[in-house]
């Protein structure tokens, strides 16, 4: 991007009041931030939530009757359950891309929404390798924040907190404008810059130990590495740590152990290492940074006597109360490395939503990432549910049930209707109904409904696929060697197709131990479609490939380089032949490889 266009953005960003806050506004007086009120408006809401439900659908057609979309079905501003249902299909992303792309060529007529909205946020394209637009409007953060309190108000319950700073690791990815004049970026770039959003921080008393000019800065790595330093340098302070992802948390600390020494050198001498070039981050970092050699000493000292790490974040921050940050799905996988940095500090989960919006909080911040459910909020959107047996029978037209009549122990796919212009929109998100509270669900995510390993009959989730390697993964441990990521892939190159997992490894393993883990994952998967397959010979033997050391990491550099930002960034657990550019990193970077012999 040229300089010139980076200043028509920044241009754009303050007509449109979405500043960039600086440094210097730190200082103004904190809100009152009152949990207990906040739970309490929950807990009304909760009470009610099929009534709510339709009061929230009765607004967002409201809000939305003019839209082109809608009249083009037939609704005519009629706003009854019955009604939408009968008029508006179910859909997915695929349906809207015409009409996004109309509005993204500056087409401003009310096409999907009443209101012309200012941008679009991007999912990250790890997935399926190819970016989504979504819209984005003052709803969609409205339903943020709420989102966001709602959640802090059962943590702050748990685990209250004194005035202090979060250490985040957060990063926001620069916008850039559409053919139509329309900001484009990620939805959490839009978040941070939204002057209410440091509102939030101030008032659940814990704003970020970064300032702005890290946050925002042009380098994913030197903000890494000042995130880092802030941290240590507030390191008495700090009570959260936290970022959007688990893998985040993992990848910070895993700079960590490299870095340490360094770190410990700026503050001794309060002068900023030289990996960090970006002027504003540099100038930022200067003042706050001043020589401390006994915080350094201090930091060297707990550092030297800590056994592989083991809790490193509450021996270097002896106030935090918990870490938090999506640990549910894709991130389960990076549970275990959190639990051995965090030691005895609770890991907790945070809330449940998608590129899409938000669904679900989690008020039941005390259970551990293995059990977290998340309570779906009545009044963000309007809620359906597939039961899970009517998606995979193809040619059936599915029925969705409203969020009322959801049934204890069943599973359903999401169907999301929010206020921002998505109607009957299909996630994709596999879901199970594990309680109530009150009469609102609450739900556990199982696994996304198109992530999966399938070659004829067989079927399997990215659910199957995570306790496949988790349980294999196991015989490493008496090789004291431990899994740094995985994924997967259908390979139908060949007359028979076959499945290929992915392994980055902590170090070198014994070829015994890794042909018994190849087994042994061939095996796993209990599918009756694959089990069958296999031993007919329709499915080949499956092959695990281990990866030379940083290959995750360059996948990670890829997407970035791709404009996906640091926060959004989710290691595709399957990687599909569309997605090319990934699938072609991790084929390059490939050390050994393995056929299974257990069939």
């Amino acid at each position: 991007m040229d300089e010139k266009h980076g200043e028509d953005i920044d241009l754009l960003l303050r007509q449109l009041d979405v500043p960039h806050i600086s440094i210097e506004d730190r200082d103004e007086t904190k809100e009152e931030f009152d949990p207990e009120n906040v739970i309490k408006e929950f807990e009304e809401t909760s009470r009610n939530a099929g009534k709510v439900q339709e009061e929230t659908l009765r607004k967002i057609l409201e809000d939305n009757a003019s839209a082109e979309y809608l009249l083009n079905l037939g609704l005519n501003g009629r706003t009854d359950v019955e009604s939408f249902k009968q008029c508006v299909p179910l859909i997915t992303h695929e349906v809207l891309e015409p009409f996004i792309q109309r509005i993204m060529n500056g087409d401003s007529s009310p096409i999907i929404t009443g209101k012309p909205f200012p941008s679009f946020s991007l999912s990250s394209g790890t997935t399926q390798g190819k970016r989504k637009f979504l819209p984005f409007n003052d709803k969609v953060f409205d339903t943020t924040m709420q989102m966001w309190y709602t959640s802090f108000a059962y943590q702050n319950r748990e685990f209250p907190l004194a005035n202090g700073k979060t250490l985040a690791f957060v990063y926001s990815s620069k916008p850039f404008i559409t053919e139509g004049g329309l900001i484009a970026g990620t939805a959490t770039t839009h978040v941070f810059r939204h002057p209410k959003y440091k509102e939030l921080t101030k008032c659940i008393r814990s704003q970020s130990c970064s300032p702005d000019e890290v946050i925002f800065g042009s380098d994913f790595h030197e903000s890494l590495y000042c995130h880092l330093l802030c941290g240590l340098l507030h390191y008495d302070e700090v009570q959260i740590i936290s970022s959007s992802f688990a893998h985040s948390i993992v990848q910070a600390f895993q700079t960590f152990q490299q870095v340490w020494e360094d770190l410990c050198c700026d503050i001794r001498f309060g002068i900023l290492n030289e990996r960090v070039t970006d002027p504003n981050t540099r100038a930022a970092m200067s003042i706050i940074l001043k020589p401390n050699p006994e915080l350094a000493d201090m930091i060297y000292d707990r550092c030297s006597g800590l056994t592989n790490w083991y809790g490193l974040i509450p021996e270097l921050f002896p106030n935090a109360k918990y870490v938090l940050g999506i640990m549910t799905g894709s991130m389960e996988p990076y549970v275990k490395q959190l639990r051995r940095y965090a030691g005895c500090l609770p890991l907790v989960c945070a809330d449940y939503g998608a590129s899409e919006g938000w669904i679900a909080a989690n008020v039941n911040p005390r259970s551990p990432p293995e059990e977290a459910t998340f309570a779906v909020l009545p009044n963000i959107g309007y809620f359906e549910f597939i039961p899970l047996n009517e998606t995979r029978n193809e040619g059936v037209e599915p029925k969705p049930i409203g969020l009322a009549e959801v049934k204890l122990g069943e599973e359903y796919e999401i169907i999301l209707t929010n206020f921002a212009g998505l109607y009957r929109y299909r996630l994709g998100d596999v879901v199970k109904v594990m309680g109530f509270h009150n009469s609102t669900p609450e739900l556990k995510f199982i696994c996304r409904q198109n992530l999966m390993l399938s070659i004829n009959i067989d079927k399997n989730t990215e659910s199957d696929l995570q306790l496949a390697v988790e349980e294999e993964s196991k015989l490493l441990a008496a090789e004291k060697i431990d899994l740094i990521d995985f994924t997967s892939h259908v390979d139908v190159t060949k007359e028979v197709g076959h499945y290929v997992i992915f392994w980055e490894l902590s170090g070198e393993a014994d070829e015994n131990v890794l042909k018994e883990c190849c087994n042994c994952l061939d095996k796993s998967f209990a599918d009756a479609g694959y089990v069958t397959s296999r031993k007919v010979g329709s499915i080949g033997p499956l092959e695990l490939w281990i990866l030379r050391k940083g290959t995750f990491n360059k996948v990670l550099l890829h997407c970035l380089s791709m404009g996906t930002a640091v926060n959004q960034f989710k290691p595709p657990r399957f990687v599909s032949d569309n997605n090319k550019a990934i699938l072609q990193i991790v084929c390059d970077n490939v050390a050994k490889s393995y056929f299974s012999t257990a069939y």
